[in-house]
């Protein structure tokens, strides 16, 4: 026999739903026979699957190891950190009991694209085990995962949920662009004023490219976009970007399109600026950085990040190229 206690994250299920997360791979036939048979049973009491949860009770499955490992996956906690380097760190720049914020540094994955990916979702995990927070059988119920995505090379601010409920409610909140979201980068040009720029976004998945029209040529997503100088050299500016869109490559896409290309982007670039800085500086990546998220007032189980400000300092290579290139950076 093995006993279940629902937590707090977990009440409201269904019955139904809850044993499914726990034994993934079993057919909902199995459970519905099981429960007419009281080996499930909910408080000690015969009970139907479509029955709502509550925190604290008592799921009893009356079954042996044997059938409760066939049809369970594995949750993975020996793997978890078989593909991070053993330097790979983030920097953890917010936490409560619902919510991780990182400050991912730039040339890792948000998500893994291959099985050898070395990637946020996995330090998440790794992370969590490390202090405590997560088990094999917690992993059956909810897999903490990234619910906001940076292109591999951006570095900055990423966010992920520990519970099940603070996934729920912080990607709601991301999709519902209710959270501010600042980015600094180098770019191509002398830029003196604010802007505001829109267009339309349209990408090509297979090349994982994409390209901005001045009017919708059909399928294309519009896109928003502000940028602010916050610092200025010779044919450099500083900028601070707000994103009022997210799509894929918005920033880096946009400002191209615009006439002042991030520095060090590969895709959307300037190659001979981007050459004059791989050899003075070693510049690998675009010099774009996901700096800041303001958060509105929030209840509830994000009740933690309601009106809060949230940075992640500018990475050290990009502040020794703005020295190094004489750009101040009074407007921060």
């Amino acid at each position: 026999m093995r006993e279940l206690t629902v937590r707090t994250e977990d009440a409201g299920q269904r019955l139904d739903r809850y044993l499914q997360k726990y034994m993934a791979l079993a057919p909902k036939s199995f459970f519905y026979k099981m429960l007419r048979k009281k080996n499930i049973t909910c408080n000690g009491k015969k009970c139907e699957g479509n029955i709502r949860l509550k925190a604290g009770d008592k799921i009893r499955l009356f079954l042996s190891d044997e059938t409760i490992g066939r049809f369970s996956e594995k949750s993975g906690m020996s793997g978890i950190s078989r593909f991070l380097p053993p330097d790979f760190s983030a920097p953890v720049v917010y936490e409560d009991s619902q919510v991780l914020i990182f400050d991912k540094p730039a040339g890792v994955l948000s998500q893994k694209a291959k099985p050898d990916d070395v990637s946020m979702a996995e330090y998440v995990l790794h992370y969590l085990r490390q202090k405590g927070e997560i088990t094999e059988e917690s992993l059956r119920m909810f897999r903490p995962a990234v619910c906001n995505r940076l292109d591999r090379n951006t570095s900055g601010l990423i966010t992920a949920a520990k519970t099940s409920a603070g996934a729920r409610a912080l990607s709601a909140l991301l999709r519902e662009r209710s959270v501010k979201k600042y980015y600094l980068c180098l770019a191509a040009g002398v830029i003196r004023e604010k802007r505001e720029i829109s267009g339309w976004l349209l990408k090509d998945e297979a090349r994982n490219q994409v390209r901005i029209f001045p009017s919708d040529p059909g399928g294309a997503d519009e896109i928003h976009t502000v940028y602010e100088p916050v610092g200025r050299g010779k044919d450099l500016t500083l900028l601070m970007v707000e994103l009022i869109t997210g799509r894929s490559h918005q920033i880096r896409a946009h400002l191209a399109f615009d006439g002042h290309p991030v520095i060090g982007d590969s895709k959307y670039g300037n190659e001979a600026v981007n050459r004059r800085f791989r050899a003075r500086y070693g510049t690998a990546h675009q010099l774009l950085h996901a700096y800041r998220m303001e958060f509105p007032p929030l209840s509830d189980v994000l009740e933690g990040l309601s009106g809060k400000t949230v940075c992640a300092p500018l990475p050290d290579r990009f502040a020794d190229i703005l020295d190094g290139e004489g750009i101040n950076r009074e407007g921060l």
